[in-house]
């Protein structure tokens, strides 16, 4: 079964996604981004949430973690809660 490690941010709104995607680009860390901007509680972890298998993510977070790069901030990637960049750190297929 394909597992995954990733870490996240989720904001409200495309535009914000897409600025934080910039700085943390241009050397902002993901982890003190998340912890600042992320509305989610795993942003108080730096955005890490754990390992977890297909299909325990809403279908959008699902198809960007088991499809995209690893090691690459990916978004924005718009669910029903808001607008996330994602980093997958590690994927065992």
């Amino acid at each position: 079964m394909a597992r995954a490690t990733a870490r996240h941010i989720l904001v409200d709104t495309e535009a914000q996604c897409i600025q934080l995607k910039t700085d943390i680009e241009n050397g902002l860390d993901f982890a003190e981004a998340a912890k600042q901007h992320s509305s989610c509680p795993s942003g108080g972890q730096g955005g890490d949430l754990g390992s977890f298998g297909r299909g325990q993510m809403v279908p959008e977070f699902d198809k960007a973690v088991f499809t995209g790069e690893v090691g690459v901030v990916q978004g924005p990637i718009q669910t029903q809660f808001g607008y996330h960049l994602l980093e997958v750190t590690s994927r065992e297929d």
